[in-house]
């Protein structure tokens, strides 16, 4: 993925360099990223085009008593880890971000599953599809997984990947074709449109179009529900498609709300759910060791080895009581 100039899609591009003094929190990495396109895929996008909030802003919905400004950046630091680590999530959604996106419908029916968000979206009833599909680079066309019913396996031999992406595209273009000539009768000009004279209505046409033409849409979310929607499709399980936009967003997201953003890689995205059964079977493994190994050293090495990753205190003193939860003594 890469910036791209803002002259893409610029007819669509509100003039942000235009826009004056504000009062409200301002995010220097939100300022940074709107307007500012992230190429995804061959023909898609995803830009910030606005949002409402700061790291601030979860702070002060934390502690209605405290103004903005009051606080240190420690202070507030500590307070979002620890909201973030507790499953405290109402102060994150006091934040909203709003993107514009470009991407396959495909892609478009496995985002819109995360019912939590606002969108508008391009309408083929009343505007045309545009010749623009998704065609897969020969690194993304895999065999259908074994296991994994809903993912791919093993790569495909280089001919199989030749075959299977001229058809692809090949498809595409001829449905196109058609799509024109029963919905209009000329081509899409520089704005998107075609002379549609006396053709088959466009909400009828533009049925047999496949999932990997392009759709786009306006999509505004909250931020606790945000992390959610990265936390799955980031996942390296997701389908690469939806992963890329995932890791665009994250990209912009992790610079408007760098505190947020860390306590959501820290307790969400890069951390482990353990079940009571699993937390059993852990206890019984340590209780085992712990049998084997002198008390003293077991409990130094456990506080050495915490001290040398958890700087914060109160993070630090959680940690060692997870330690005691699974039977150990650290008194």
């Amino acid at each position: 993925m890469t910036e791209l100039d803002l002259s893409l899609n610029a007819d669509r591009l509100p003039r942000y360099q235009e826009m004056g003094a504000t009062r409200r929190l301002i995010s220097p990495g939100a300022e940074h990223w709107l307007g500012v396109p992230i190429k995804c895929l061959d023909h898609g996008f995803i830009y910030l085009t606005d949002y409402m909030g700061t790291d601030d802003a979860i702070d002060e919905a934390a502690r209605t008593s405290y103004g903005v400004g009051t606080r240190s950046v420690n202070a507030v630091e500590g307070l979002l880890r620890f909201l973030m680590r507790h499953r405290h999530t109402s102060p994150y959604e006091m934040v909203e971000i709003k993107f514009h996106a470009k991407h396959p419908i495909f892609v478009a029916r496995q985002w819109v599953r995360h019912r939590t968000a606002s969108l508008n979206e391009y309408s083929g009833r009343y505007s045309v599809i545009p010749r623009e599909f998704y065609v897969p680079e020969p690194d993304a066309v895999q065999l259908q997984d074994t296991k994994n019913r809903q993912g791919r396996g093993e790569h495909a031999d280089d001919d199989l990947k030749a075959e299977f992406i001229q058809w692809y595209a090949a498809t595409a273009e001829e449905v196109y074709d058609r799509y024109v000539q029963f919905a209009g009768t000329g081509d899409v000009d520089d704005a998107g449109d075609i002379d549609m004279g006396e053709g088959i209505a466009r909400e009828l046409a533009r049925g047999p179009l496949g999932t990997q033409f392009y759709t786009q849409w306006y999509w505004k979310i909250d931020l606790h529900n945000l992390f959610h929607f990265l936390g799955l499709r980031m996942d390296p399980h997701a389908q690469l498609e939806i992963r890329v936009y995932a890791d665009a967003m994250a990209q912009i997201v992790e610079a408007a709300f760098p505190i947020a953003y860390k306590a959501f890689e820290d307790y969400k995205l890069y951390a482990l759910n353990f079940s009571r059964l699993e937390l059993d079977a852990l206890e019984a493994i340590l209780s085992e060791a712990s049998s084997q190994v002198d008390q003293d050293f077991l409990e130094s090495s456990i506080r050495t080895v915490v001290d040398s990753y958890i700087k914060n205190g109160r993070e630090k003193t959680e940690a060692l009581s997870k330690f005691e939860r699974l039977g150990l003594s650290l008194d």
